[in-house]
């Protein structure tokens, strides 16, 4: 079965076709900026096999983009396959599923339901529907499955989604701690199962999701039973440019000096974090730059992230009265070896201890056993693949499809 996995965004929209007898990746790329201009627009395309294809050409809109996008995995010189009816399913990732509690088929219903929560989920969600939509529009006999990285959490114990705020704030508004990254903590928590020859239903297991967006889990048994992310993504340490946690009546006291919430909201998500602190950049790897180069300020933005980091991992802890694994992963996680080194020091405590050699030595990217000789807790280094993780859970449903 070839599976096609959309990520859609406001301008770009990310694709990979998957074989998933081999479970290999036939062809991945991105189109962007899709309808900023009428006349802007471009598509990457990549082939294992063959040199990274560039074309800019004009992207009005995502109906052009997937067009765009299947006309290239179909062409005689650039493609890997001969027809679009070789796609027998699509997957698309969706950051909020809202109540949704595990994969589906993009019904109407569905749809919906989706659409209805927009308020709630203002910038992934629509961007999300407009690549669903153009998929349906090219493909329409072709089973669509949403993936939802807010399903993961659905388990979570009450007291553990729950706001103390009015609980009429929580019936009329949804508000509640939902929980993102989902899909690529459910990916490295069954993949550090096998590698420690365990049950996940058998383990405890702290997941760090460290990248521009940040998120640590706590999983029990298989289910998340508590996230850092919460009503947004906003939550529960500092990334790239969001702020993480901070006092809700900052906000209220900027609004008297003058912001409106709108002003608030794109510098709280946009111009905080790493960079807002730093004042250099949201990449960590200029960050550290600036740190080489004396920047206080830089060395201070790194700290914030492995300090809430730690403060997450500690509380995980002590919630599940223990832990087995500790995961890190994403790109901060599983590049920078200097931030995997100080989120891991002082936490012996808990029977974590990392070999900081092999940390320091290891290659980029790569899958890592860190766990330093005496540690109760294994500690691994385990590159996501959200994108497969779509993939699977769309075979599953897409198989059920064709059943009937």
């Amino acid at each position: 079965m070839k599976i096609l996995v959309v990520n859609a965004g406001s301008s770009s929209m990310k694709y990979q076709l998957f074989d998933m007898e081999s479970g290999n990746v036939l062809a991945k790329g991105i189109c962007e900026k899709i309808g900023i201009t009428p006349t802007s627009g471009s598509i990457t395309h990549k082939r294992p096999d063959a040199d990274k294809y560039f074309l800019e050409t004009p992207v009005p809109d995502h109906n052009a983009a997937i067009k765009l996008v299947l006309d290239t995995l179909t062409d005689e010189k650039l493609g890997v396959i001969k027809d679009i009816s070789e796609i027998e399913a699509v997957g698309h990732r969706f950051v909020h599923g809202g109540k949704l509690k595990e994969s589906t088929f993009m019904t109407d219903d569905i749809l919906e339901y989706i659409e209805s929560i927009v308020p709630i989920n203002p910038l992934h969600g629509p961007a999300s529907l407009k690549g669903v939509y153009a998929c349906k529009k090219a493909m329409p006999n072709v089973p669509q499955v949403g993936v939802y990285d807010s399903a993961f959490y659905a388990n979570m114990p009450e007291e553990a989604y729950t706001y103390a705020i009015p609980y009429e704030w929580t019936e009329k508004y949804s508000i509640r701690r939902y929980g993102f990254h989902g899909t690529s903590h459910r990916f490295v928590s069954q993949a550090a199962a096998k590698i420690v020859g365990k049950p996940i239903e058998d383990l405890k297991i702290i997941s760090c999701h460290l990248g521009s967006g940040s998120s640590v889990t706590a999983i029990q048994n298989g289910i998340a039973i508590d996230t850092s992310m919460g009503f947004t993504p906003q939550d529960g340490l500092p990334m790239g440019t969001r702020c993480g946690p901070i006092d809700p009546s900052i906000v209220t006291f900027m609004i008297r000096q003058g912001y409106t919430a709108d002003e608030l909201d794109t510098i709280l998500t946009k111009k905080s974090g790493m960079l807002g602190v730093s004042g250099a950049s949201s990449d960590a790897r200029e960050v550290w730059a600036a740190v080489d180069q004396g920047n206080k300020r830089a060395k201070l933005a790194i700290d914030l992230v492995v300090h809430y980091a730690r403060k997450l991992i500690g509380g995980y802890v002590a919630e599940m009265n223990g832990v087995d694994v500790l995961i890190i992963t994403a790109g901060l996680g599983e590049n920078d070896n200097l931030v995997r080194n100080a989120i891991c020091t002082n936490l012996e405590c808990f029977g974590i201890k990392i070999n900081e050699e092999l940390n320091m030595s290891a290659p980029r990217g790569s899958q890592l056993d860190l766990t330093a000789e005496g540690s109760k807790v294994k500690v691994l280094v385990i590159p996501t693949d959200e994108e497969l993780m779509i993939a699977k859970d769309t075979e599953r449903l897409a198989n059920e499809f064709y059943k009937k």
